[in-house]
């Protein structure tokens, strides 16, 4: 796919891993509309692309607000008049079990990680459908391909994202829309730092749990960013990002049952 001169919406582009997706995009002559609820690392992420020359619009959205998310494709249109890439990468995280996270959690949780998804892709195929060459790209997780214990609520929201992306794609297969659905392995972003404490979970015991997970966020995000660009101009279906989630994938299909078994101790 060719990027340059295009337009991508990117959600959570305030810092992360979408922040280096704009910047990945930008360095390619692509234009970018940046939304995020966090305007100040919006702001951040726009004087780090601005002196790329592409055209950048920054919006303030919470994707879990199904008005907002309605507005967004006329103000996006405004500014560049259509829309080829839509990046779905805004996503937050709860730590506990399953007796740990409440339902209020669990539902604020997908209302972000799902039905963000959902309603940004609802909002804006009618602009992408009238690109000549579009895609949606969705960002999962490795917890999309396993799911850990202490992860329940994120790792099913994860599988959701997978789920819905695959039938997408097969829906729109032979149009001009392609879907690419990304399983980041450990990515060192602030996700496991702005996680949600449980009711009942003391600060302590959340931190105890930071720490471990600490160990398993590696990569660097303008790293993970560079491979899902490349993905999306191979118009790849899927995208692995890391040694750790190729092999989290391989294992998964030898031993689709028991791969947690195998994983337990490396995780």
């Amino acid at each position: 796919m060719q990027l340059k001169g295009r337009t991508a919406v990117i959600t959570g582009a305030g810092g992360g891993i979408g922040r280096g997706i704009a910047i990945s995009l930008a360095r390619r002559g692509c234009h970018l509309a940046l939304a995020d609820i966090d305007e100040a690392g919006l702001s951040e992420t726009l004087s780090l692309v601005e002196a790329s020359g592409v055209r950048v619009s920054q919006h303030r959205v919470d994707v879990a607000d199904r008005n907002a998310v309605r507005e967004l494709p006329n103000n996006v249109a405004t500014v560049h008049g259509g829309v080829d890439v839509l990046v779905n990468n805004a996503g937050v995280a709860v730590g506990g079990t399953f007796d740990q996270v409440s339902e209020e959690d669990f539902e604020w949780l997908f209302e972000i990680n799902f039905w963000g998804v959902v309603r940004m892709t609802r909002a804006f195929l009618p602009l992408l459908k009238r690109s000549d060459d579009a895609r949606v790209v969705n960002i999962s997780s490795a917890y999309g391909l396993i799911a850990p214990p202490e992860q329940v609520a994120y790792a099913a929201s994860k599988f959701a994202v997978r789920g819905f992306s695959e039938a997408l794609r097969h829906e729109l297969e032979g149009s001009n829309i392609g879907v690419t659905v990304v399983h980041p392995g450990g990515v060192n972003t602030s996700i496991s730092e702005k996680a949600r404490v449980p009711a009942g979970m003391t600060e302590e015991e959340m931190e105890q749990r930071r720490r471990k997970y600490r160990k398993l966020l590696r990569m660097a995000p303008e790293v993970a960013a560079e491979t899902i660009v490349r993905g999306i101009e191979g118009r790849e279906p899927r995208v692995l990002v890391g040694s750790d989630a190729k092999l989290i994938s391989l294992i998964t299909r030898l031993f689709p049952v028991t791969y947690w078994k195998r994983l337990r101790k490396q995780m």
